[in-house]
């Protein structure tokens, strides 16, 4: 459903686009002399339609920028928290591996897990006690 409507989309932008280079193709001088605006140094000679979508693309690009720059300070702390959380975890399965070596350490030196005695304890097939 969600190609869908992106398709739906698309195919709208394009359409309108079309509309709007084909009632818009008239030429039109864009001059970058603010000093000579008769006969200008610099100019350049473009449809109408291709003004404004340049227009349009360089703003999308100084607008995209700005915010990156402005997002410095948080891209910068995800970084630090992604890494205080590698270390973290680093830690955790550490002390996780070293609480499983002493546990198996302590079960070891105690000896087995009816309090040291020798012998069979415990309940026989019938459930008497051994």
């Amino acid at each position: 459903m969600r190609k869908f409507f992106t398709t739906l989309l698309v195919v709208l932008l394009g359409l309108f686009f079309i509309i709007f280079a084909v009632a818009n193709r008239h030429l039109v001088t864009v001059s970058f002399d603010p000093f000579n605006s008769a006969t200008p140094t610099v100019a350049v000679t473009l449809p109408l339609f291709l003004v404004l979508i340049i227009v349009a693309i360089l703003g999308v690009i100084a607008g995209g920028t700005a915010t990156w720059f402005r997002q410095h300070r948080w891209r910068r702390a995800a970084r630090q928290h992604e890494a205080d959380a590698r270390q973290a975890q680093t830690e955790l399965a550490d002390l996780r591996s070293a609480l499983t070596a002493a546990q198996a350490e302590r079960r070891r030196l105690t000896g087995p897990a009816n309090g040291g005695s020798s012998g069979v304890v415990g309940r026989d097939k019938q459930g008497a006690t051994l």
